[in-house]
C-alpha cells in the first residue's frame, strides 16, 4: 500500500461528496421559490439512500466477480473488500466509487424539478442505481466489463455518469410530461447567487473526480487536474461567447452552465489527453451544449434545468473528443485520430457512447412508466401549484 495515493483517494472522495451538495446548490438556485428545498432535499437524499444501497449490492454487482456485463454478490454488504488488488486499501476504493454513484443518480433531478412526487423520486434511483448504474459502472470502470475489455476508454466517467443520468433524465421527462404552464408562464431562477454558489463547489469537488479517478497521487492525476481545470474555462468562454453573439448579453446562468459543459466533457478525457486538447474539448463543448438548447425547444421537452444539453450532449462531445485527442505519451498505450492512432479507438467511443444511451434510455423509461402505473409519478396539479417544499416536505425555504 502506497500511503500518499490512499491520502490523495481519501481525499478525492471527499471532494466528491461534496459536489452533491454543490448539485443541490445549483439546482436549487434555478427553481422558483416554492421548490427549493424540494430540490435540496432529492439531492441530499442521495446522499443516504444510494450510499446505503451501495454497500449491500451496488459495489459488488459493479466490481464483484469476473461478468463482463453485471457482478455477482462476492462483495455484498462489503464483505471481502479488503481483498481487492492494488496501492490503496479496497475500502478507500470502495469510499471514492461511492461518491460517483451517489451523484449520478442526483444529476437526474434537474430535469424533473418541481413536479416528481418526492416517494417516487426514491423508488426511481434506489431502484435505478442497481439495474442502470452498477451494470454501466461495470461495463466501462471494471477491467471485467464488455467495454473496457472492447478498448473504450472513460477515465472518470464520461459515459457511466454523464451519458447515463443524461438519457436517464429524457426518458422520465418525456414520461413525467411538462410542468404545468411550460412554455406558457415565466419560470425564471429565484437565486442565482445559489448557483454561482453551487458552480464553485462543483469545479472545485470535480478535481478529485477526475483526478481522483488516477487512484494515485502521480504525473496523471496532476496532468488530470490541469485538464479539469482549462476544460472548465473554455467551456465557460465558448458558452458566453455563443450566448453574447445570439442574444446580446452574458450571463452568470450562462458562465455557471458554459463551465459545468467544460468539467462534463473533460471527465472522460482528464487522464488521456495533454497540451492544447483541454481548451478546444472545454470550448466545443461550451458551444455544443449552448446549441443543443435549441433542440428542446424544438422537442417540446420540459427539461427544466437543462441536464439533457449540459450532460448528456456535454457527455458525448467529450467521450467522441477522447477517440481524436487520446495521447498514448499522457498515459496509456492508446493514440486518438490526430496522433497517429487511427480510427479504432474512435470507434470504440461511438458503440461505448450509443450502448450506454441506449440501456439507459430503455431501462429508465420502462422503470418510470411502473412507477407512473403503481405508486404515481408526480405530484397532483393542487400539489405542483402549491410548490413541492410544502406539498412534499411541510416546510418554506423563506418566511412569507
Amino acid at each position: 500500500m502506497d500511503s500518499g495515493d490512499t491520502a490523495w483517494v481519501l481525499m478525492s472522495a471527499a471532494l466528491v461528496l461534496f459536489m452533491t451538495p454543490g448539485l443541490a446548490f445549483f439546482y436549487a438556485g434555478m427553481v422558483r421559490s416554492k421548490n427549493v428545498l424540494g430540490m435540496l432535499m432529492q439531492n441530499v437524499f442521495a446522499m443516504g439512500l444510494i450510499s446505503v444501497i451501495w454497500a449491500i449490492i451496488g459495489f459488488s454487482l459493479a466490481f464483484g466477480g469476473t461478468g463482463s456485463i453485471v457482478g455477482n454478490l462476492d462483495f455484498a454488504w462489503l464483505s471481502g473488500v479488503t481483498d481487492l488488488d492494488g496501492n490503496i486499501p479496497g475500502m478507500a476504493f470502495v469510499a471514492f466509487q461511492m461518491m460517483f454513484a451517489v451523484i449520478t443518480p442526483a444529476l437526474i433531478t434537474g430535469a424533473t424539478a418541481d413536479r416528481l412526487k418526492f416517494s417516487s423520486y426514491a423508488i426511481l434511483i434506489g431502484i435505478w442505481s442497481i439495474v442502470v448504474y452498477a451494470p454501466v459502472a461495470r461495463w466501462v470502470f471494471n477491467e471485467n466489463g464488455w467495454l473496457f475489455d472492447m478498448g473504450a476508454l472513460d477515465f472518470a466517467g464520461g459515459a457511466a455518469i454523464h451519458i447515463n443520468a443524461g438519457m436517464a433524465a429524457l426518458a422520465v421527462v418525456i414520461v413525467i410530461g411538462n410542468r404545468r404552464g411550460h412554455g406558457h408562464e415565466p419560470m425564471p431562477p429565484h437565486n442565482l447567487p445559489f448557483t454561482m454558489l453551487g458552480t464553485g463547489i462543483l469545479w472545485f469537488g470535480w478535481i478529485g473526480f477526475n483526478a481522483g479517478s488516477a487512484l494515485a497521487a502521480d504525473g496523471v492525476a496532476a496532468q488530470a487536474v490541469v485538464n479539469t481545470h482549462l476544460a472548465a474555462a473554455a467551456g465557460m468562454l465558448g458558452w458566453l461567447a455563443v450566448e453574447r453573439i445570439k442574444t446580446g448579453h452574458a450571463t452568470t446562468l450562462g458562465a455557471a452552465s458554459g463551465a459545468v459543459t467544460g468539467l462534463v466533457a473533460i471527465t472522460p478525457c482528464a487522464g488521456f489527453v495533454g497540451g492544447a486538447a483541454p481548451l478546444i474539448i472545454g470550448a466545443i463543448a461550451g458551444i455544443g451544449c449552448f446549441a443543443a438548447l435549441g433542440i428542446k425547444a424544438k422537442m417540446n421537452w420540459d427539461d427544466s434545468l437543462d441536464v439533457i444539453a449540459v450532460h448528456l450532449v456535454g457527455g458525448v462531445i467529450g467521450t467522441l473528443l477522447l477517440g481524436f485527442f487520446a495521447d498514448a505519451s499522457i498515459n496509456g498505450d492508446t493514440d486518438g485520430l490526430l496522433f497517429g492512432g487511427g480510427a479504432e479507438l474512435l470507434k470504440d467511443q461511438f458503440v461505448a457512447a450509443g450502448a450506454v444511451a441506449a440501456f439507459s434510455f430503455a431501462v429508465t423509461f420502462a422503470l418510470a412508466h411502473a412507477i407512473r402505473a403503481t405508486v404515481g409519478l408526480r405530484v397532483s396539479p393542487e400539489d405542483e401549484r402549491i410548490g413541492l417544499d410544502q406539498s412534499q416536505h411541510a416546510e418554506s425555504a423563506y418566511s412569507s
